[in-house]
């Protein structure tokens, strides 16, 4: 679902050159940035177009619809999942371990800081069946889930004392971090600072990851 060396087509089925590739990312650039002012119920075309200065005409050369353009966000904030997967190797010891897991905790709210809007969408889209939105969360997720699951195991065993299904354990690791990265902001008006969340993440990972 990337766009990351793939050859990008429009709407035709024309590969696209350079110039219009810029035009077709200031297209995508706009919708990110009035998806934080707009629900992707509300969010018109024209107001995309009007964002970059073209026409809604020129927007359908590269996208179906609005939500087709959110779906190729989508697969270009799932190009950043790598760098997460960077801090999962290593020993997971200690202090050391700790501070690996402290670092893959704020890598994620880091990347759901940037693309808030965009994530939300893919995974309401998700969760509702789209099958679309569920290949591209997938494949960003699954990843993160199988390193996980393979720490564990590493770790721990195939079979932990507690009973903890490796895989199932790394499941429910990544939902945490999913989710208290996606709800940082709502959370903050309760007094929980970044600095909180990730510290506590971090020994939720930690201590599961090594028992």
């Amino acid at each position: 679902m990337s766009d990351e060396g793939e050859v990008i087509l429009d709407q035709t089925g024309r590969v696209l050159g350079p110039r219009a590739q810029t035009t077709r990312q200031r297209l995508l650039d706009a919708t990110t940035g009035l998806l934080d002012e707009k629900s992707l119920r509300d969010l018109r075309v024209a107001d995309i177009a009007r964002q970059v200065g073209t026409s809604p005409a020129a927007f359908y050369q590269y996208f179906k619809d609005v939500e087709d353009a959110v779906l190729c966000l989508a697969g270009q904030a799932s190009n950043e999942m790598p760098s997460i997967l960077e801090h999962l190797d290593g020993d997971w010891r200690g202090e050391a371990g700790l501070e690996r897991a402290r670092r893959i905790a704020s890598a994620f709210i880091d990347h759901w800081d940037q693309h808030r809007a965009v994530l939300r969408i893919r995974n309401t889209a998700s969760d509702e069946g789209d099958a679309r939105f569920q290949a591209v969360r997938s494949e960003a997720m699954q990843p993160v889930l199988m390193g996980l699951a393979a720490q564990v195991k590493r770790n721990r065993g195939d079979k932990p004392a507690t009973g903890e299904h490796p895989l199932a354990a790394a499941a429910g690791l990544a939902a945490i971090l999913e989710r208290l990265a996606a709800y940082r902001r709502e959370l903050e008006r309760f007094g929980v600072t970044r600095d909180d969340l990730v510290e506590t993440s971090a020994r939720i990972v930690h201590r599961t990851v090594t028992g």
